[in-house]
């Protein structure tokens, strides 16, 4: 089982250079921002003041970026790590009817401290943590907690289905990182792709075994919705 307390997340320094440069090496990060703005216009715009629930909400760029597109959002953003819950707690200041709550994902299967359905539910880089029955479970815990007709959007990593796509997957994010970044930056930056592959704290699965756990759990419309080597927007529709 994954354990969030002994993982890197747990490690203040960890996080906060995550924040300071996850912009540099998440390709198209506000790419996939836009995706899921788009998304939200299509399929959630006319519910009248629509719940969203970000679940690893890290500093909430996401929910940010989101609620600047519609103020009539009442969000809920859920972290395990204090530190990142108080960055999103600055980060989204401005904004009203706004929820934080401190839980990691265990937390939630075990006792569950949220009791309202959600009309959107997104997750951005934070299930891949999770071992396979764990997500399988958060999935059933997320499809429970759709209001009729809400849609789930995971944004994340996954595993490639054999393992010469995946060494392309990583070259591929590595000549990313190396065009889009200045080259003061890019030998502290091009080992990370090898170092998340590594990284014992991660534990991404297929996209095709993720869609078909929907899928077995009762999502409608379940697809990706974008693609790119590792990188991935899917989900699906209570």
């Amino acid at each position: 089982m994954s354990d969030f307390d002994s993982s890197q997340w747990a490690d203040s320094e960890f996080s906060q250079e995550y924040r300071k440069y996850a912009n540099d090496y998440l390709p198209d990060r506000f790419k996939l921002i836009e995706i899921v703005k788009s998304f939200f216009r299509h399929f959630i715009y006319e519910v009248d003041a629509p719940r969203v629930l970000d679940l690893g909400c890290g500093d909430g760029l996401l929910m940010q970026e989101l609620m600047k597109s519609d103020n009539r959002i009442r969000a809920t953003l859920v972290d395990g790590f204090s530190e990142m819950l108080e960055s999103a707690k600055k980060r989204l200041a401005d904004f009203r009817d706004v929820q934080f709550v401190q839980a990691t994902f265990q937390d939630l299967l075990v006792d569950d401290p949220l009791h309202t359905s959600f009309d959107f539910i997104l997750s951005s880089f934070a299930i891949h943590h999770l071992e396979t029955q764990e997500k399988k479970a958060l999935f059933e815990y997320i499809y429970h907690h759709l209001s009729a007709d809400g849609f789930f959007l995971n944004l994340d990593v996954v595993l490639a289905p054999y393992q010469d796509l995946e060494e392309w997957y990583l070259s591929l994010w590595r000549e990313w990182i190396s065009a889009s970044v200045d080259s003061a930056r890019k030998p502290d930056l091009l080992p990370i792709p090898q170092q998340y592959k590594d990284n014992p704290d991660n534990f991404p699965d297929t996209l095709s075994s993720q869609l078909e756990a929907l899928q077995a759990i009762g999502f409608k419309n379940v697809d990706c919705f974008y693609k790119y080597g590792i990188f991935t927007i899917f989900g699906g529709k209570r």
